[in-house]
């Protein structure tokens, strides 16, 4: 199994839970797999290896439950041995993992895991910069529902990994009341009042776009407000109005260069999508050699 967390801090935050399905793993290892490994078969049934994973870039690990859940459902019998923990801090050229079983085995479950690990460690990588960024500001850093279709519960995972934070998981933990949503309602306060008659027992957020709409959405009782690409003066000039009636978030046009500026103006979140919709794979390789 993958090493274990370390104690939390700021920069080092406790490993969740992996929500690993098992039903997804068997549906990413069909999509490879299909019938049969074809090319696997050229390699005598009884052949042993040993398969080594080394990163090329640095980058914060992720994805271990779900690399050793590949594996599991491929073949029981594969081995693996983490030499890096969930969560780590990891150098360029460094291994990360030893695997030992049937060479066929580990052929045919290579790809479907490193894809996993690649893409889980990029979000945490990228996640861990954005922490690292705003570090000691009060300023929570959260994702969004920009995700990688059928990864979402995966990458979110990431992203705490990285140390940063979760918005909502889907439309149904939360209610975001957005440009559309206000023009299909009347008003901010008519979207704000029918969003309470819900009765829904969720958080309810309003995207405003300029200094007046955030007042309509104070005077609504709008407890949490998103400002919708607001420059650094209105994002100031915002916190000035709001006198802490309601907590304030950021959005749009948030990158790694202004995220600290942002947070100097006293917001209370900004909600990032490139945290799980930039990313870039992290470049892994996996090196097999023959045991017997």
């Amino acid at each position: 199994m993958a090493g274990k967390p370390k104690e939390e801090t700021e920069m080092n935050p406790t490993i969740p839970d992996a929500p690993v399905d098992a039903d997804d793993i068997a549906r990413f290892i069909n999509e490879d797999l299909g019938t049969t490994d074809l090319t696997a078969l050229i390699v005598p049934a009884t052949t042993q290896a040993e398969a080594c994973v080394i990163t090329r870039v640095n980058m914060v690990l992720c994805g271990c439950p779900w690399f050793e859940a590949v594996f599991a459902l491929i073949d029981p019998s594969v081995q693996i041995n983490w030499l890096v923990g969930e969560g780590d801090q990891v150098s360029a050229t460094e291994l990360i993992c030893k695997l030992i079983g049937p060479a066929r085995s580990l052929l045919t479950g290579e790809r479907t895991a490193l894809n996993l690990l690649q893409t889980l460690s990029a979000t945490a990588t990228l996640s861990r910069s954005y922490a690292q960024e705003t570090e000691g500001t009060g300023l929570v850093v959260l994702d969004t529902r920009k995700t990688i279709p059928g990864l979402r519960k995966a990458q979110k995972y990431a992203v705490r990994c990285g140390g940063c934070s979760n918005h909502r998981f889907g439309l149904y933990d939360g209610i975001l009341i957005k440009e559309n949503h206000i023009a299909s309602a009347g008003s901010i306060a008519l979207a704000v009042r029918k969003a309470k008659e819900l009765d829904a027992n969720v958080p309810i957020e309003v995207e405003v776009e300029s200094l007046d709409e955030l007042e309509q959405a104070l005077g609504a009782g709008a407890g949490r407000i998103m400002l919708d690409n607001f420059n650094l003066d209105m994002m100031r000039k915002a916190v000035a109005l709001n006198a802490k009636r309601a907590k304030l978030e950021v959005s749009g046009n948030v990158s790694l260069g202004n995220i600290k500026a942002i947070a100097e103006t006293g917001v209370d979140y900004v909600s990032v999508g490139a945290l799980t919709k930039n990313v870039k794979a992290i470049d892994l390789s996996m090196r097999i050699t023959l045991t017997k």
